[in-house]
């Protein structure tokens, strides 16, 4: 079994990374954070212009019809730059919603747009605390109309689509909910923005009250699908942590050569060495798993759920772990607004909540391989 990417899909993620230096230095994420604009638009045509956002779209709706593994290379290279952009909400998640479990006309009307950049998809799942999903969904959904709140709703303020989880019945668990399309500038809506760690991704709460929506797969089927999408996203995501977690141990051991203390660099001190050993074994943990989850994922394999688990949980911690420790491999400096340090620890932070808590998805690799060991 081979795990390594071709030479067509090397040159891609090559392409992308220069593409990705040329268009988001960590200028143009600073000046995202910074500035009053919630995403980097300029960079986000020119994501479209490359077809970025179409990779794993079929031809018939616009993409390059390529398929998951060169998605998971783009996905890296996203992360890499942390670029100021709703790639994941759109590409990721919104996209793939529509690819899983719309219909013909659902996916003619809405893929166009998200593979040109026209449109913006985001997915509305949360109400608050998502630790007793799917028990707390209170949104409704009666004849078509949706009411009720989510937050925080990942690029909510930007979005003009919303994969919408709803109730349709009184009950408490997963048999009454359902999917819906809302377009969120329609009637219905209001959206006000939610400040989070990471103000490089916009978040909003979204109030629906009596908005229109279209159901997006069979009635009372909406967990089902959401699990199988978060499946497919978890490795996307996966890969764009490992991303993340390259660049921020780059970053460290560049700094640790060029730092000089006592009159030699401070990555000859011991304590610096073990730092950096650390973070390269998360990373390189991460990457493993990662190139695992690619794998089923690709080939749409039996053990997609459980690798989807494993690559979501050793990512989240190999990026976290690697953007703390290159905050203290800069020492004092690391700490402060002039360096970029922040930039990839904010970034780290976010993800780790953006499909659900870290602990979440250890529950769901236990479960998921304790299933499958007693099969």
């Amino acid at each position: 079994m081979n795990f390594e990417f071709s030479d067509e899909q090397k040159q891609l993620a090559s392409e992308a990374r220069r593409f990705l230096a040329a268009k988001c230095p960590t200028t143009a994420v600073r000046a995202v954070l910074e500035g009053a604009q919630p995403f980097d638009r300029d960079l986000w045509k020119g994501l479209a212009d490359q077809g970025f956002l179409g990779v794993a779209v079929p031809e018939e709706y616009g993409g390059l019809g390529a398929g998951y593994l060169e998605l998971c290379v783009i996905a890296e290279e996203m992360g890499r730059a942390i670029a100021p952009v709703p790639f994941s909400s759109s590409v990721f998640l919104a996209t793939e919603f529509l690819l899983v479990a719309g219909s013909d006309a659902q996916k003619a009307a809405w893929l166009p747009k998200l593979v040109a950049g026209e449109a913006i998809g985001t997915y509305a799942v949360a109400e608050g605390n998502g630790a007793a999903l799917p028990r707390n969904i209170k949104t409704r959904a009666a004849a078509g109309a949706l009411t009720g709140a989510k937050q925080p709703v990942a690029d909510g303020d930007v979005a003009d689509l919303a994969i919408v989880l709803a109730r349709d019945d009184a009950g408490s668990d997963e048999r009454g909910l359902s999917l819906y399309l809302v377009d969120l500038n329609g009637a219905g809506v209001t959206r006000e923005a939610v400040e989070t760690i990471d103000p490089t991704r916009s978040h909003a709460k979204l109030t629906f009250a009596g908005a229109p929506g279209e159901r997006l797969g069979a009635a009372g089927e909406g967990w089902a699908i959401l699990t199988q999408v978060y499946d497919r996203a978890a490795i996307l995501t996966a890969f764009e942590q490992v991303g993340g977690s390259d660049r921020a141990l780059e970053m460290a051991r560049d700094y640790a050569l060029e730092r000089m203390a006592f009159g030699r660099p401070i990555g000859s001190f011991q304590a610096i060495k073990h730092m950096l050993a650390d973070m390269y074994v998360a990373a390189t943990l991460a990457r493993s798993n990662a190139y695992y989850g690619a794998w089923a994922l690709s080939t749409d394999a039996a053990e997609l759920p459980e690798a989807a688990a494993t690559a979501r949980v050793s990512a989240t911690q190999a990026f976290q772990h690697c953007s703390k420790n290159n905050i203290q491999v800069h020492g004092g400096m690391g700490f402060t607004w002039a360096f970029d340090c922040h930039l990839f620890y904010r970034r780290s932070n976010l993800l780790a909540l953006n499909l659900g808590p870290q602990s979440q998805w250890e529950d769901k690799l236990i479960s998921r391989l304790r299933a499958r060991n007693a099969a």
